[in-house]
């Protein structure tokens, strides 16, 4: 048997991930993700501070010519009763294909087609967008729509600016945003003058599809997209920090770049200037049936990213006491975010402290056909809730979208 039939075998169609530690160079780290205080710019100054984990991810990070090997890449790890040997998740289903992921979705994909992350900035991010499948495939990537949770657990603070600038002020005109990008050289190309922010509220999300212009505000932020790291920052100046020309430029073609209007096209004019964008795009916590017939077996599930057909996510609750076996219809990542107890064959526990390479107990896949046989989990605690958050595939079989 493989290492990683192994691991399968070893946790009963539950895998066991590592953490996996993301620097952006662009960003301050919010310092909410539980990483050790020392070990934020453990990589380097030049590297930037780490301020995302990312979470059951096949999709390596693009971090420029500094980027690390299998930066971005989560890992199963299997123990084999002396040592912990790693394989990475990518690795793990291109081996085990639909034993893991479900035939519905390596038949169709061939992959594991999405990921999540913890986002974790001190302030705001630049207005940017990330591209669709069309203008993505020109340079070799997949589109990008994501969506933002905020998790009570990991916001005892605001940040600096908990509020998300979204799309284009109705009235305003290509011509306007193409002056800004053109500015971009200048200073502040002042670009988010032509968009409104939305104050952002622990426990609440929103859906940003792509080619829709955001500002990411410095809440904490549990963060289920699709599989691809494309994105173009086109707001100059935030925090009175510099963004660098060539990220204006990011995922456009060679041939390309310079050309303005190519960066305006990358825009859906119509989502932007949507004057519903809040009603098409804010998502409050979804019970997935009545909240007392769950509360009486035990437990609390909640959709929690459900407008967006390439992923979705649930916040799943586990009162204090109880023993219940959850079932869904697909393959799922998860975090633990509060509490410990027993899941399966694992101990489940949430870290308050975490070393750079340091292994965990709050990370795992959950295979389709364990999924679907239901998992068991027992709350070990008579005060403390468990809460995890799964990040599931493509056209969930079990979320109506409505």
């Amino acid at each position: 048997m493989s290492n990683i039939a192994k691991a399968l075998e070893q946790g009963k169609g539950i895998l066991r991930l590592t953490p996996t530690w993301v620097p952006r160079s662009f960003c301050v780290p919010g310092r909410r993700i539980k990483l050790h205080p020392d070990d934020y710019y453990v990589l380097g100054g030049e590297r930037g501070g780490i301020d995302e984990r990312w979470l059951s991810s096949t999709c390596a990070a693009e971090n420029g010519p500094l980027t690390s090997e299998n930066e971005g890449l989560s890992h199963v790890v299997y123990n084999d009763g002396e040592k912990d040997i790693l394989v990475t998740l990518k690795d793990a289903i291109d081996e085990l294909k639909g034993e893991i992921i479900g035939d519905r979705l390596w038949d169709e994909y061939k992959s594991w087609p999405m990921y999540s992350k913890f986002f974790d900035n001190m302030g705001p991010l630049p207005h940017h967008i990330h591209h669709n499948d069309e203008k993505a495939a020109l340079v070799g990537q997949n589109g990008k729509p994501e969506a933002y949770y905020f998790p009570p657990q990991l916001n005892n603070h605001g940040g600096d600016f908990p509020y998300t600038f979204f799309g284009i002020t109705p009235g305003t005109t290509k011509e306007q945003i193409k002056e800004c990008l053109m500015n971009f050289s200048k200073g502040d190309n002042k670009i988010t003058n032509y968009s409104a922010a939305q104050r952002l509220e622990p426990g609440t999300g929103w859906y940003v599809p792509p080619g829709v212009l955001h500002a990411p505000g410095s809440l904490c932020t549990y963060e289920p997209q699709k599989a691809s790291d494309i994105f173009a920052m086109y707001q100059s100046l935030v925090n009175e920090a510099i963004v660098p020309e060539e990220l204006l430029w990011k995922g456009t073609p060679k041939d390309k770049i310079g050309d303005y209007d190519e960066l305006v096209s990358v825009i859906d004019w119509e989502l932007n200037t949507d004057p519903n964008i809040v009603e098409k795009f804010f998502m409050l916590p979804k019970p997935v049936k009545p909240v007392a017939e769950m509360e009486a077996e035990g437990y609390i599930d909640n959709w929690i990213c459900y407008k967006a057909t390439d992923f979705s996510a649930k916040e799943l609750t586990i009162l204090p006491g109880a023993t219940v076996t959850v079932k869904d219809s697909a393959a799922y990542g998860m975090i633990v975010m509060q509490g410990h107890g027993k899941m399966g064959e694992w101990n489940i526990e949430t870290p308050a402290l975490i070393r750079f390479g340091q292994l965990t107990n709050d990370e795992f896949f959950v295979t389709e056909k364990a999924a679907k046989e239901g998992v068991t989990i027992t709350n070990y605690s008579a005060n403390d809730p468990i809460v995890i958050l799964k990040h599931f595939g493509p056209n969930n079989p079990d979320l109506v979208i409505e």
